[in-house]
């Protein structure tokens, strides 16, 4: 069972990183074959700079895999396996019990530690890979998962998962006569890890490079599973400009679409506070995803978020009125 204030003991002494002191190496390399603009590529890059060269990832198939192992070439650094669609969590798992059992063997030096990473978009997360997620953080493993949401299945042609928006045309939530897109409301997975009980949950974006690699350090820090949802943007699926992946990401966060967030040992910790909300019409405008939708589509849209937002609040124990 892991401890109550796990992750508070394991962060206290914690040094963050800073623009003048940012690690040089490269678990990613150059070379890889994603699409013109993609921020989940770079959200990535970002999240393993942070986390060190001692790293050995499981990566399920999608975007991040497809993009990276083109045989006979690898654009990783790093021990990688890739492991089907729905068993990042569980392969992880099984690295960190395997290793576990080589070191009461003598196969393995007693301090000779590693990150185990686990790699999936928000389908092998929100949808097929939930029940190896939920089983690996109830057991506790120590593992940090990473899921790069990029609100559809895109890998596999642009369909809907659980985490594509309300409103969002996909090709399997497509706008017509009598229907108008994606509608069903976006899951919120970084609550539902939390009500897991898992030491640190956290939010991210590549738009803030320090705040995202700062997190994953915290993560590979922290004992016992953590997980980092990172907004990936995505210009194929989303339909927009490629040189528009950061612009779109500081309005995900501007808009209060996509919050900034920490749960540490099951306190929630806003990480950047929005004085002046943007209405989220602009940032639907920005991806022809939405194009379709009517200004009363627009304004359900607006209630929801903004009683997301509020909620968010109450849990970091903040008022509307303390926003910045």
């Amino acid at each position: 069972m892991l401890q109550a204030n796990i992750a508070v003991e394991a962060l206290k002494d914690f040094e963050p990183f800073k623009p003048k002191n940012l690690p040089r190496f490269e678990a990613l390399a150059h070379g890889h074959r994603a699409c013109q603009g993609c921020g989940e590529v770079l959200a990535m890059r970002q999240a393993l700079k942070a986390m060190g060269k001692n790293i050995i990832i499981s990566s399920a198939t999608g975007c991040m895999e497809i993009i990276t192992s083109p045989y006979p070439q690898t654009a990783w650094n790093v021990p990688w396996i890739h492991v089907a669609f729905e068993t990042a969590a569980s392969v992880a798992s099984g690295i960190e019990a395997g290793r576990k059992a080589m070191k009461r063997k003598g196969r393995l030096p007693q301090d000779e530690e590693a990150v185990i990473v686990a790699i999936a978009g928000d389908g092998g997360t929100a949808d097929i890979g939930f029940q190896a997620l939920s089983g690996a953080l109830e057991r506790g493993h120590n593992f940090v998962y990473i899921c790069t949401d990029n609100e559809a299945y895109m890998n596999t042609g642009i369909q809907r998962s659980s985490s594509t928006p309300f409103g969002a045309m996909t090709t399997t939530s497509p706008p017509g006569k009598k229907s108008f897109g994606q509608q069903t409301w976006k899951k919120d997975l970084p609550a539902i890890v939390a009500a897991h009980g898992a030491p640190y949950v956290a939010t991210a974006c590549p738009a803030y490079q320090i705040d995202l690699m700062n997190k994953a350090k915290k993560a590979a820090t922290v004992p016992g599973p953590a997980y980092l949802h990172l907004y990936a943007p995505c210009p194929t699926g989303w339909r927009c400009a490629p040189d528009t992946a950061i612009s779109i990401s500081k309005l995900a966060v501007e808009t209060k679409i996509f919050p900034l967030y920490e749960v540490i040992d099951g306190q929630y910790k806003l990480s950047r506070k929005i004085k002046k909300p943007k209405p989220v019409e602009a940032y639907l405008k920005t991806q022809r995803r939405f194009s379709h939708l009517k200004p009363e589509q627009i304004a359900i849209i607006q209630a929801e978020i903004d009683r997301r937002y509020e909620r968010l609040l109450y849990l970091c124990g903040e008022s509307p009125e303390a926003e910045e």
